[in-house]
């Protein structure tokens, strides 16, 4: 069995020891993505600007492994305050469309105090005919 690892660029990765995404055996495992700015190594204030990062990131992620959002089976989200989750919802129908897959939502602390949501995805690479 290969295994592809996905770096994002995020300080993070080096830091804490672990890549965006990991391809094995068909499967691929994206890391809990937050919605930070790699490039500025900045965090937007609001929970809407954050979920749209961090979904952009796991899309490159997936893109980078030859998946999509279509091909996502289950997908976490964790966010320090429940209450932040409905604002995103719009932007997560938007994410997986007519392939929603499984999904749980956890409330918990992150890494940075300003962080908001966290989401991690777990997709299988399609099968070519």
């Amino acid at each position: 069995m290969s295994i592809k690892r996905i770096a994002s660029g995020s300080a993070y990765e080096p830091k804490i020891g672990y890549c965006r995404a990991v391809v094995a055996d068909g499967w691929v495992l994206v890391s809990g993505t937050t919605g930070n700015d790699h490039a500025t190594m900045t965090t937007p204030e609001s929970v809407v600007d954050q979920c749209e990062l961090a979904l952009g990131h796991i899309a490159a992620a997936l893109q980078n492994a030859g998946a999509s959002f279509a091909d996502v089976v289950r997908v976490n989200y964790i966010l320090p305050d429940r209450g932040d989750f409905e604002e995103c919802w719009p932007l997560l129908r938007a994410a997986f469309g007519d392939s929603p897959p499984a999904a749980t939502m956890i409330e918990a602390g992150l890494i940075d105090p300003a962080m908001k949501i966290e989401i991690e995805v777990t997709a299988r690479l399609p099968q070519i005919t």
